[in-house]
């Protein structure tokens, strides 16, 4: 008789055995031994055990107990990792020092203990931590670039964006908050994000009109930290066209245009990531139809938007790839702030360098991220108005 078969036989004959009685057990103990084979004492305490099942023992994990899984530490470390966008933890590490100053402003005073341990911790033990709470975020878009076809020979397409060491050239793209339907009209994100330093800002315009996104690109260029020495699109018709070109080829000095080749989505890989890290990932799907979204949208982006993403938000840069073999093996820089970059930076002047250290020393990222989930809450209760 198969194991199985034993429990499943105990299970058959334990009712029978709570109500009989001395005598009547004892015959069916006897016919339970001659069954299944056990020994009587062993198979009383089957029967016991079946009736009132212990509860499973969990084996301790060997080796000494981790000293990061203090709840008083862990629940500091989440706070930051929540507040901070839920980065991996290579990310989250070299962020620590900017905000642990900041929490003890904004929440508490933390002891010297836990203060060291924040200080240590690995980025792989803070994913090894943080693994029971950490969720993946999916969302599927559609492609609304539509391509402009009147210039496509006047602006030069650009490839070797990944060694631009010179801070001032841009990548742009828009984002379309449509919903499910590109029909109508409905709120665009631009968003522009310089190569060297990742540093990033992002308007909002209703539609695509030219003259929208030409002024919204202007007050790009007046809030960066640097001067505009070039820029780099798709071929959508909302950026290649002749406002834009004239914009920049007819300065004093002449900024770059340039292009990416047609349906090589990589070659833009800068501000294709930042529209899913920095737009999608904290605004979702949702169609922005509402006109007064626009506003809002932009009142964020100008503000809190660029200080929290730009000071307190770090990012790699690819450093080089290998071919191994058949495997392609990726190397990048440690992860920094655009805020850090910007400071290491030997093209940017002092001047500017002090400038926003005393900026930054007037933030918090606490309430950085409580005014932006703030108006995102606003943003997205406008677009369920009918």
């Amino acid at each position: 008789m198969s194991p199985h078969s034993k429990k499943e036989y105990l299970a058959a004959i334990l009712q029978r055995y709570q109500k009989a009685r001395r005598k009547e057990k004892s015959k069916i103990l006897d016919e339970l031994c001659a069954i299944c084979h056990y020994n009587r004492k062993y198979a009383i305490r089957s029967l016991q055990n079946l009736r009132n099942p212990k509860p499973p023992r969990t084996r301790r994990r060997p080796g000494r107990k981790s000293p990061y899984k203090l709840p008083e530490f862990i629940r500091v470390l989440k706070k930051i990792w929540i507040d901070a966008h839920l980065p991996c933890g290579k990310r989250l590490k070299p962020i620590l020092p900017l905000w642990i100053p900041s929490y003890q402003i904004e929440f508490e005073s933390l002891p010297d203990e836990i203060l060291k341990k924040l200080n240590t911790i690995s980025a792989s033990t803070i994913d090894r931590v943080l693994k029971p709470t950490r969720h993946i975020y999916r969302g599927k878009g559609r492609c609304a670039t539509k391509p402009g076809l009147l210039l496509r020979n006047q602006i030069p397409i650009k490839t070797n964006q990944w060694n631009e060491k010179k801070p001032g050239f841009l990548e742009a793209d828009t984002v379309h908050h449509c919903g499910t339907s590109l029909a109508g009209i409905y709120a665009i994100t631009l968003d522009a994000v310089d190569i060297a330093t990742e540093w990033s800002e992002q308007r909002a315009t209703y539609g695509l009109g030219h003259r929208e996104i030409f002024l919204q690109l202007q007050d790009i260029e007046d809030s960066l930290p640097f001067p505009l020495l070039g820029l780099d699109c798709d071929n959508g018709g909302e950026l290649l066209n002749n406002n834009i070109l004239a914009y920049l080829t007819q300065r004093k000095v002449p900024a770059q245009f340039t292009r990416s080749r047609p349906y090589y989505k990589n070659d833009n890989a800068h501000v294709e990531n930042k529209n899913w890290t920095h737009v999608r990932q904290w605004l979702g799907y949702r169609r922005f139809e509402n006109p007064e979204i626009v506003r809002t949208l932009n009142d964020l982006y100008k503000n809190e938007w660029r200080l929290f993403h730009n000071f307190f938000m770090p990012s790699v840069k690819l450093l080089e790839k290998q071919r191994i073999g058949s495997k392609l093996v990726k190397i990048h820089d440690s992860p920094k702030t655009p805020y850090q970059r910007i400071l290491e930076s030997q093209f940017i002047p002092a001047q500017t360098k002090h400038s926003l250290t005393r900026l930054f020393r007037t933030l918090n990222p606490f309430r950085l991220r409580r005014i932006i989930d703030e108006k995102i809450a606003t943003i997205h209760r406008m677009a369920r108005l009918p």
